[in-house]
């Protein structure tokens, strides 16, 4: 499928982002990373891939970060842009299947800067038929190209597994899965947590890990009445996104090796 829209979060949490306040800039998406801004990165990224058509910025001042990121940004028309606040379901549930934002949308983050093309692209391809699908890396997969980075781990028969910032949201139905995830969006780091949101029985079977991730994804998804799909990401730096400091230096130190690998 193509034609997607490409929803880029890149709001604020309340009080600010420390990360941000040690880097000097006024938002997180600001960061620079291998001397450009993180936001800058990813819409250059999404732009490029052949299953976008164009990118929306969703924020709480879209106006004011893009007046600060790099001008090509603004002059692109393919770039929009759109005030969200509320937390992150709530956001997107205002512009979601608008002219602004129109169905099938991928969503994913300003910290995500060693987004690539062939990333988007193999995500894309594996959402199928589904109402909603995400992008998750195994931690095989993740340890076995950076074994000292340290992450939440979703743990499953499957594996363990941690979020690659890659949704994919098809059509309407998938406001089901929007507004189930408002009841759960502060827990989505807290693993445990979470999982019981998925009701007793299936979290049950996860906590014994008699059940593989995919699987829980689609029975949860058929509690709600839409396709849920799991998209097994092969690239560890999926999972990589920038939180901390030690998150800044692993993404500067693959950035220039992928400079010097491409010459």
């Amino acid at each position: 499928m193509t034609g997607w829209t490409a929803i880029v979060l890149a709001g604020e949490r309340p009080g600010g982002d420390p990360l941000a306040a040690v880097a000097n800039v006024p938002f997180k998406a600001l960061i620079p990373v291998a001397g450009e801004p993180m936001v800058a990165r990813v819409i250059r990224t999404l732009l490029a891939a052949p299953s976008i058509d164009h990118v929306v910025v969703l924020a709480q001042e879209p106006d004011r970060l893009l007046a600060l990121a790099p001008e090509w940004i603004a002059r692109d028309p393919r770039v929009r842009r759109a005030i969200g606040g509320g937390g992150i379901s709530q956001s997107l549930a205002g512009v979601l299947g608008t002219d602004v934002a129109p169905w099938p949308v991928l969503v994913t983050t300003a910290d995500h800067p060693l987004l690539t093309v062939a990333m988007i692209e193999t995500f894309l391809a594996g959402v199928g038929d589904a109402d909603v699908a995400v992008a998750m890396a195994e931690r095989t997969v993740i340890h076995a190209a950076y074994p000292e980075n340290r992450r939440t781990w979703l743990k499953f028969a499957d594996g363990a597994w941690s979020g690659a910032n890659l949704f994919a949201l098809g059509g309407p139905p998938a406001r089901a899965a929007l507004a189930s995830w408002s009841e759960v969006e502060q827990d989505r780091k807290k693993a445990l947590r979470l999982i019981w949101h998925f009701g007793p029985i299936l979290a049950l079977r996860a906590i014994s890990r008699t059940i593989g991730l995919n699987a829980a994804l689609a029975a949860a998804g058929r509690r709600l009445g839409i396709v849920a799909r799991l998209v097994a990401m092969p690239q560890a730096e999926a999972a990589i996104d920038v939180d901390k400091p030690s998150d800044l230096a692993l993404a500067e130190r693959i950035l220039a090796a992928r400079d010097v690998a491409s010459g």
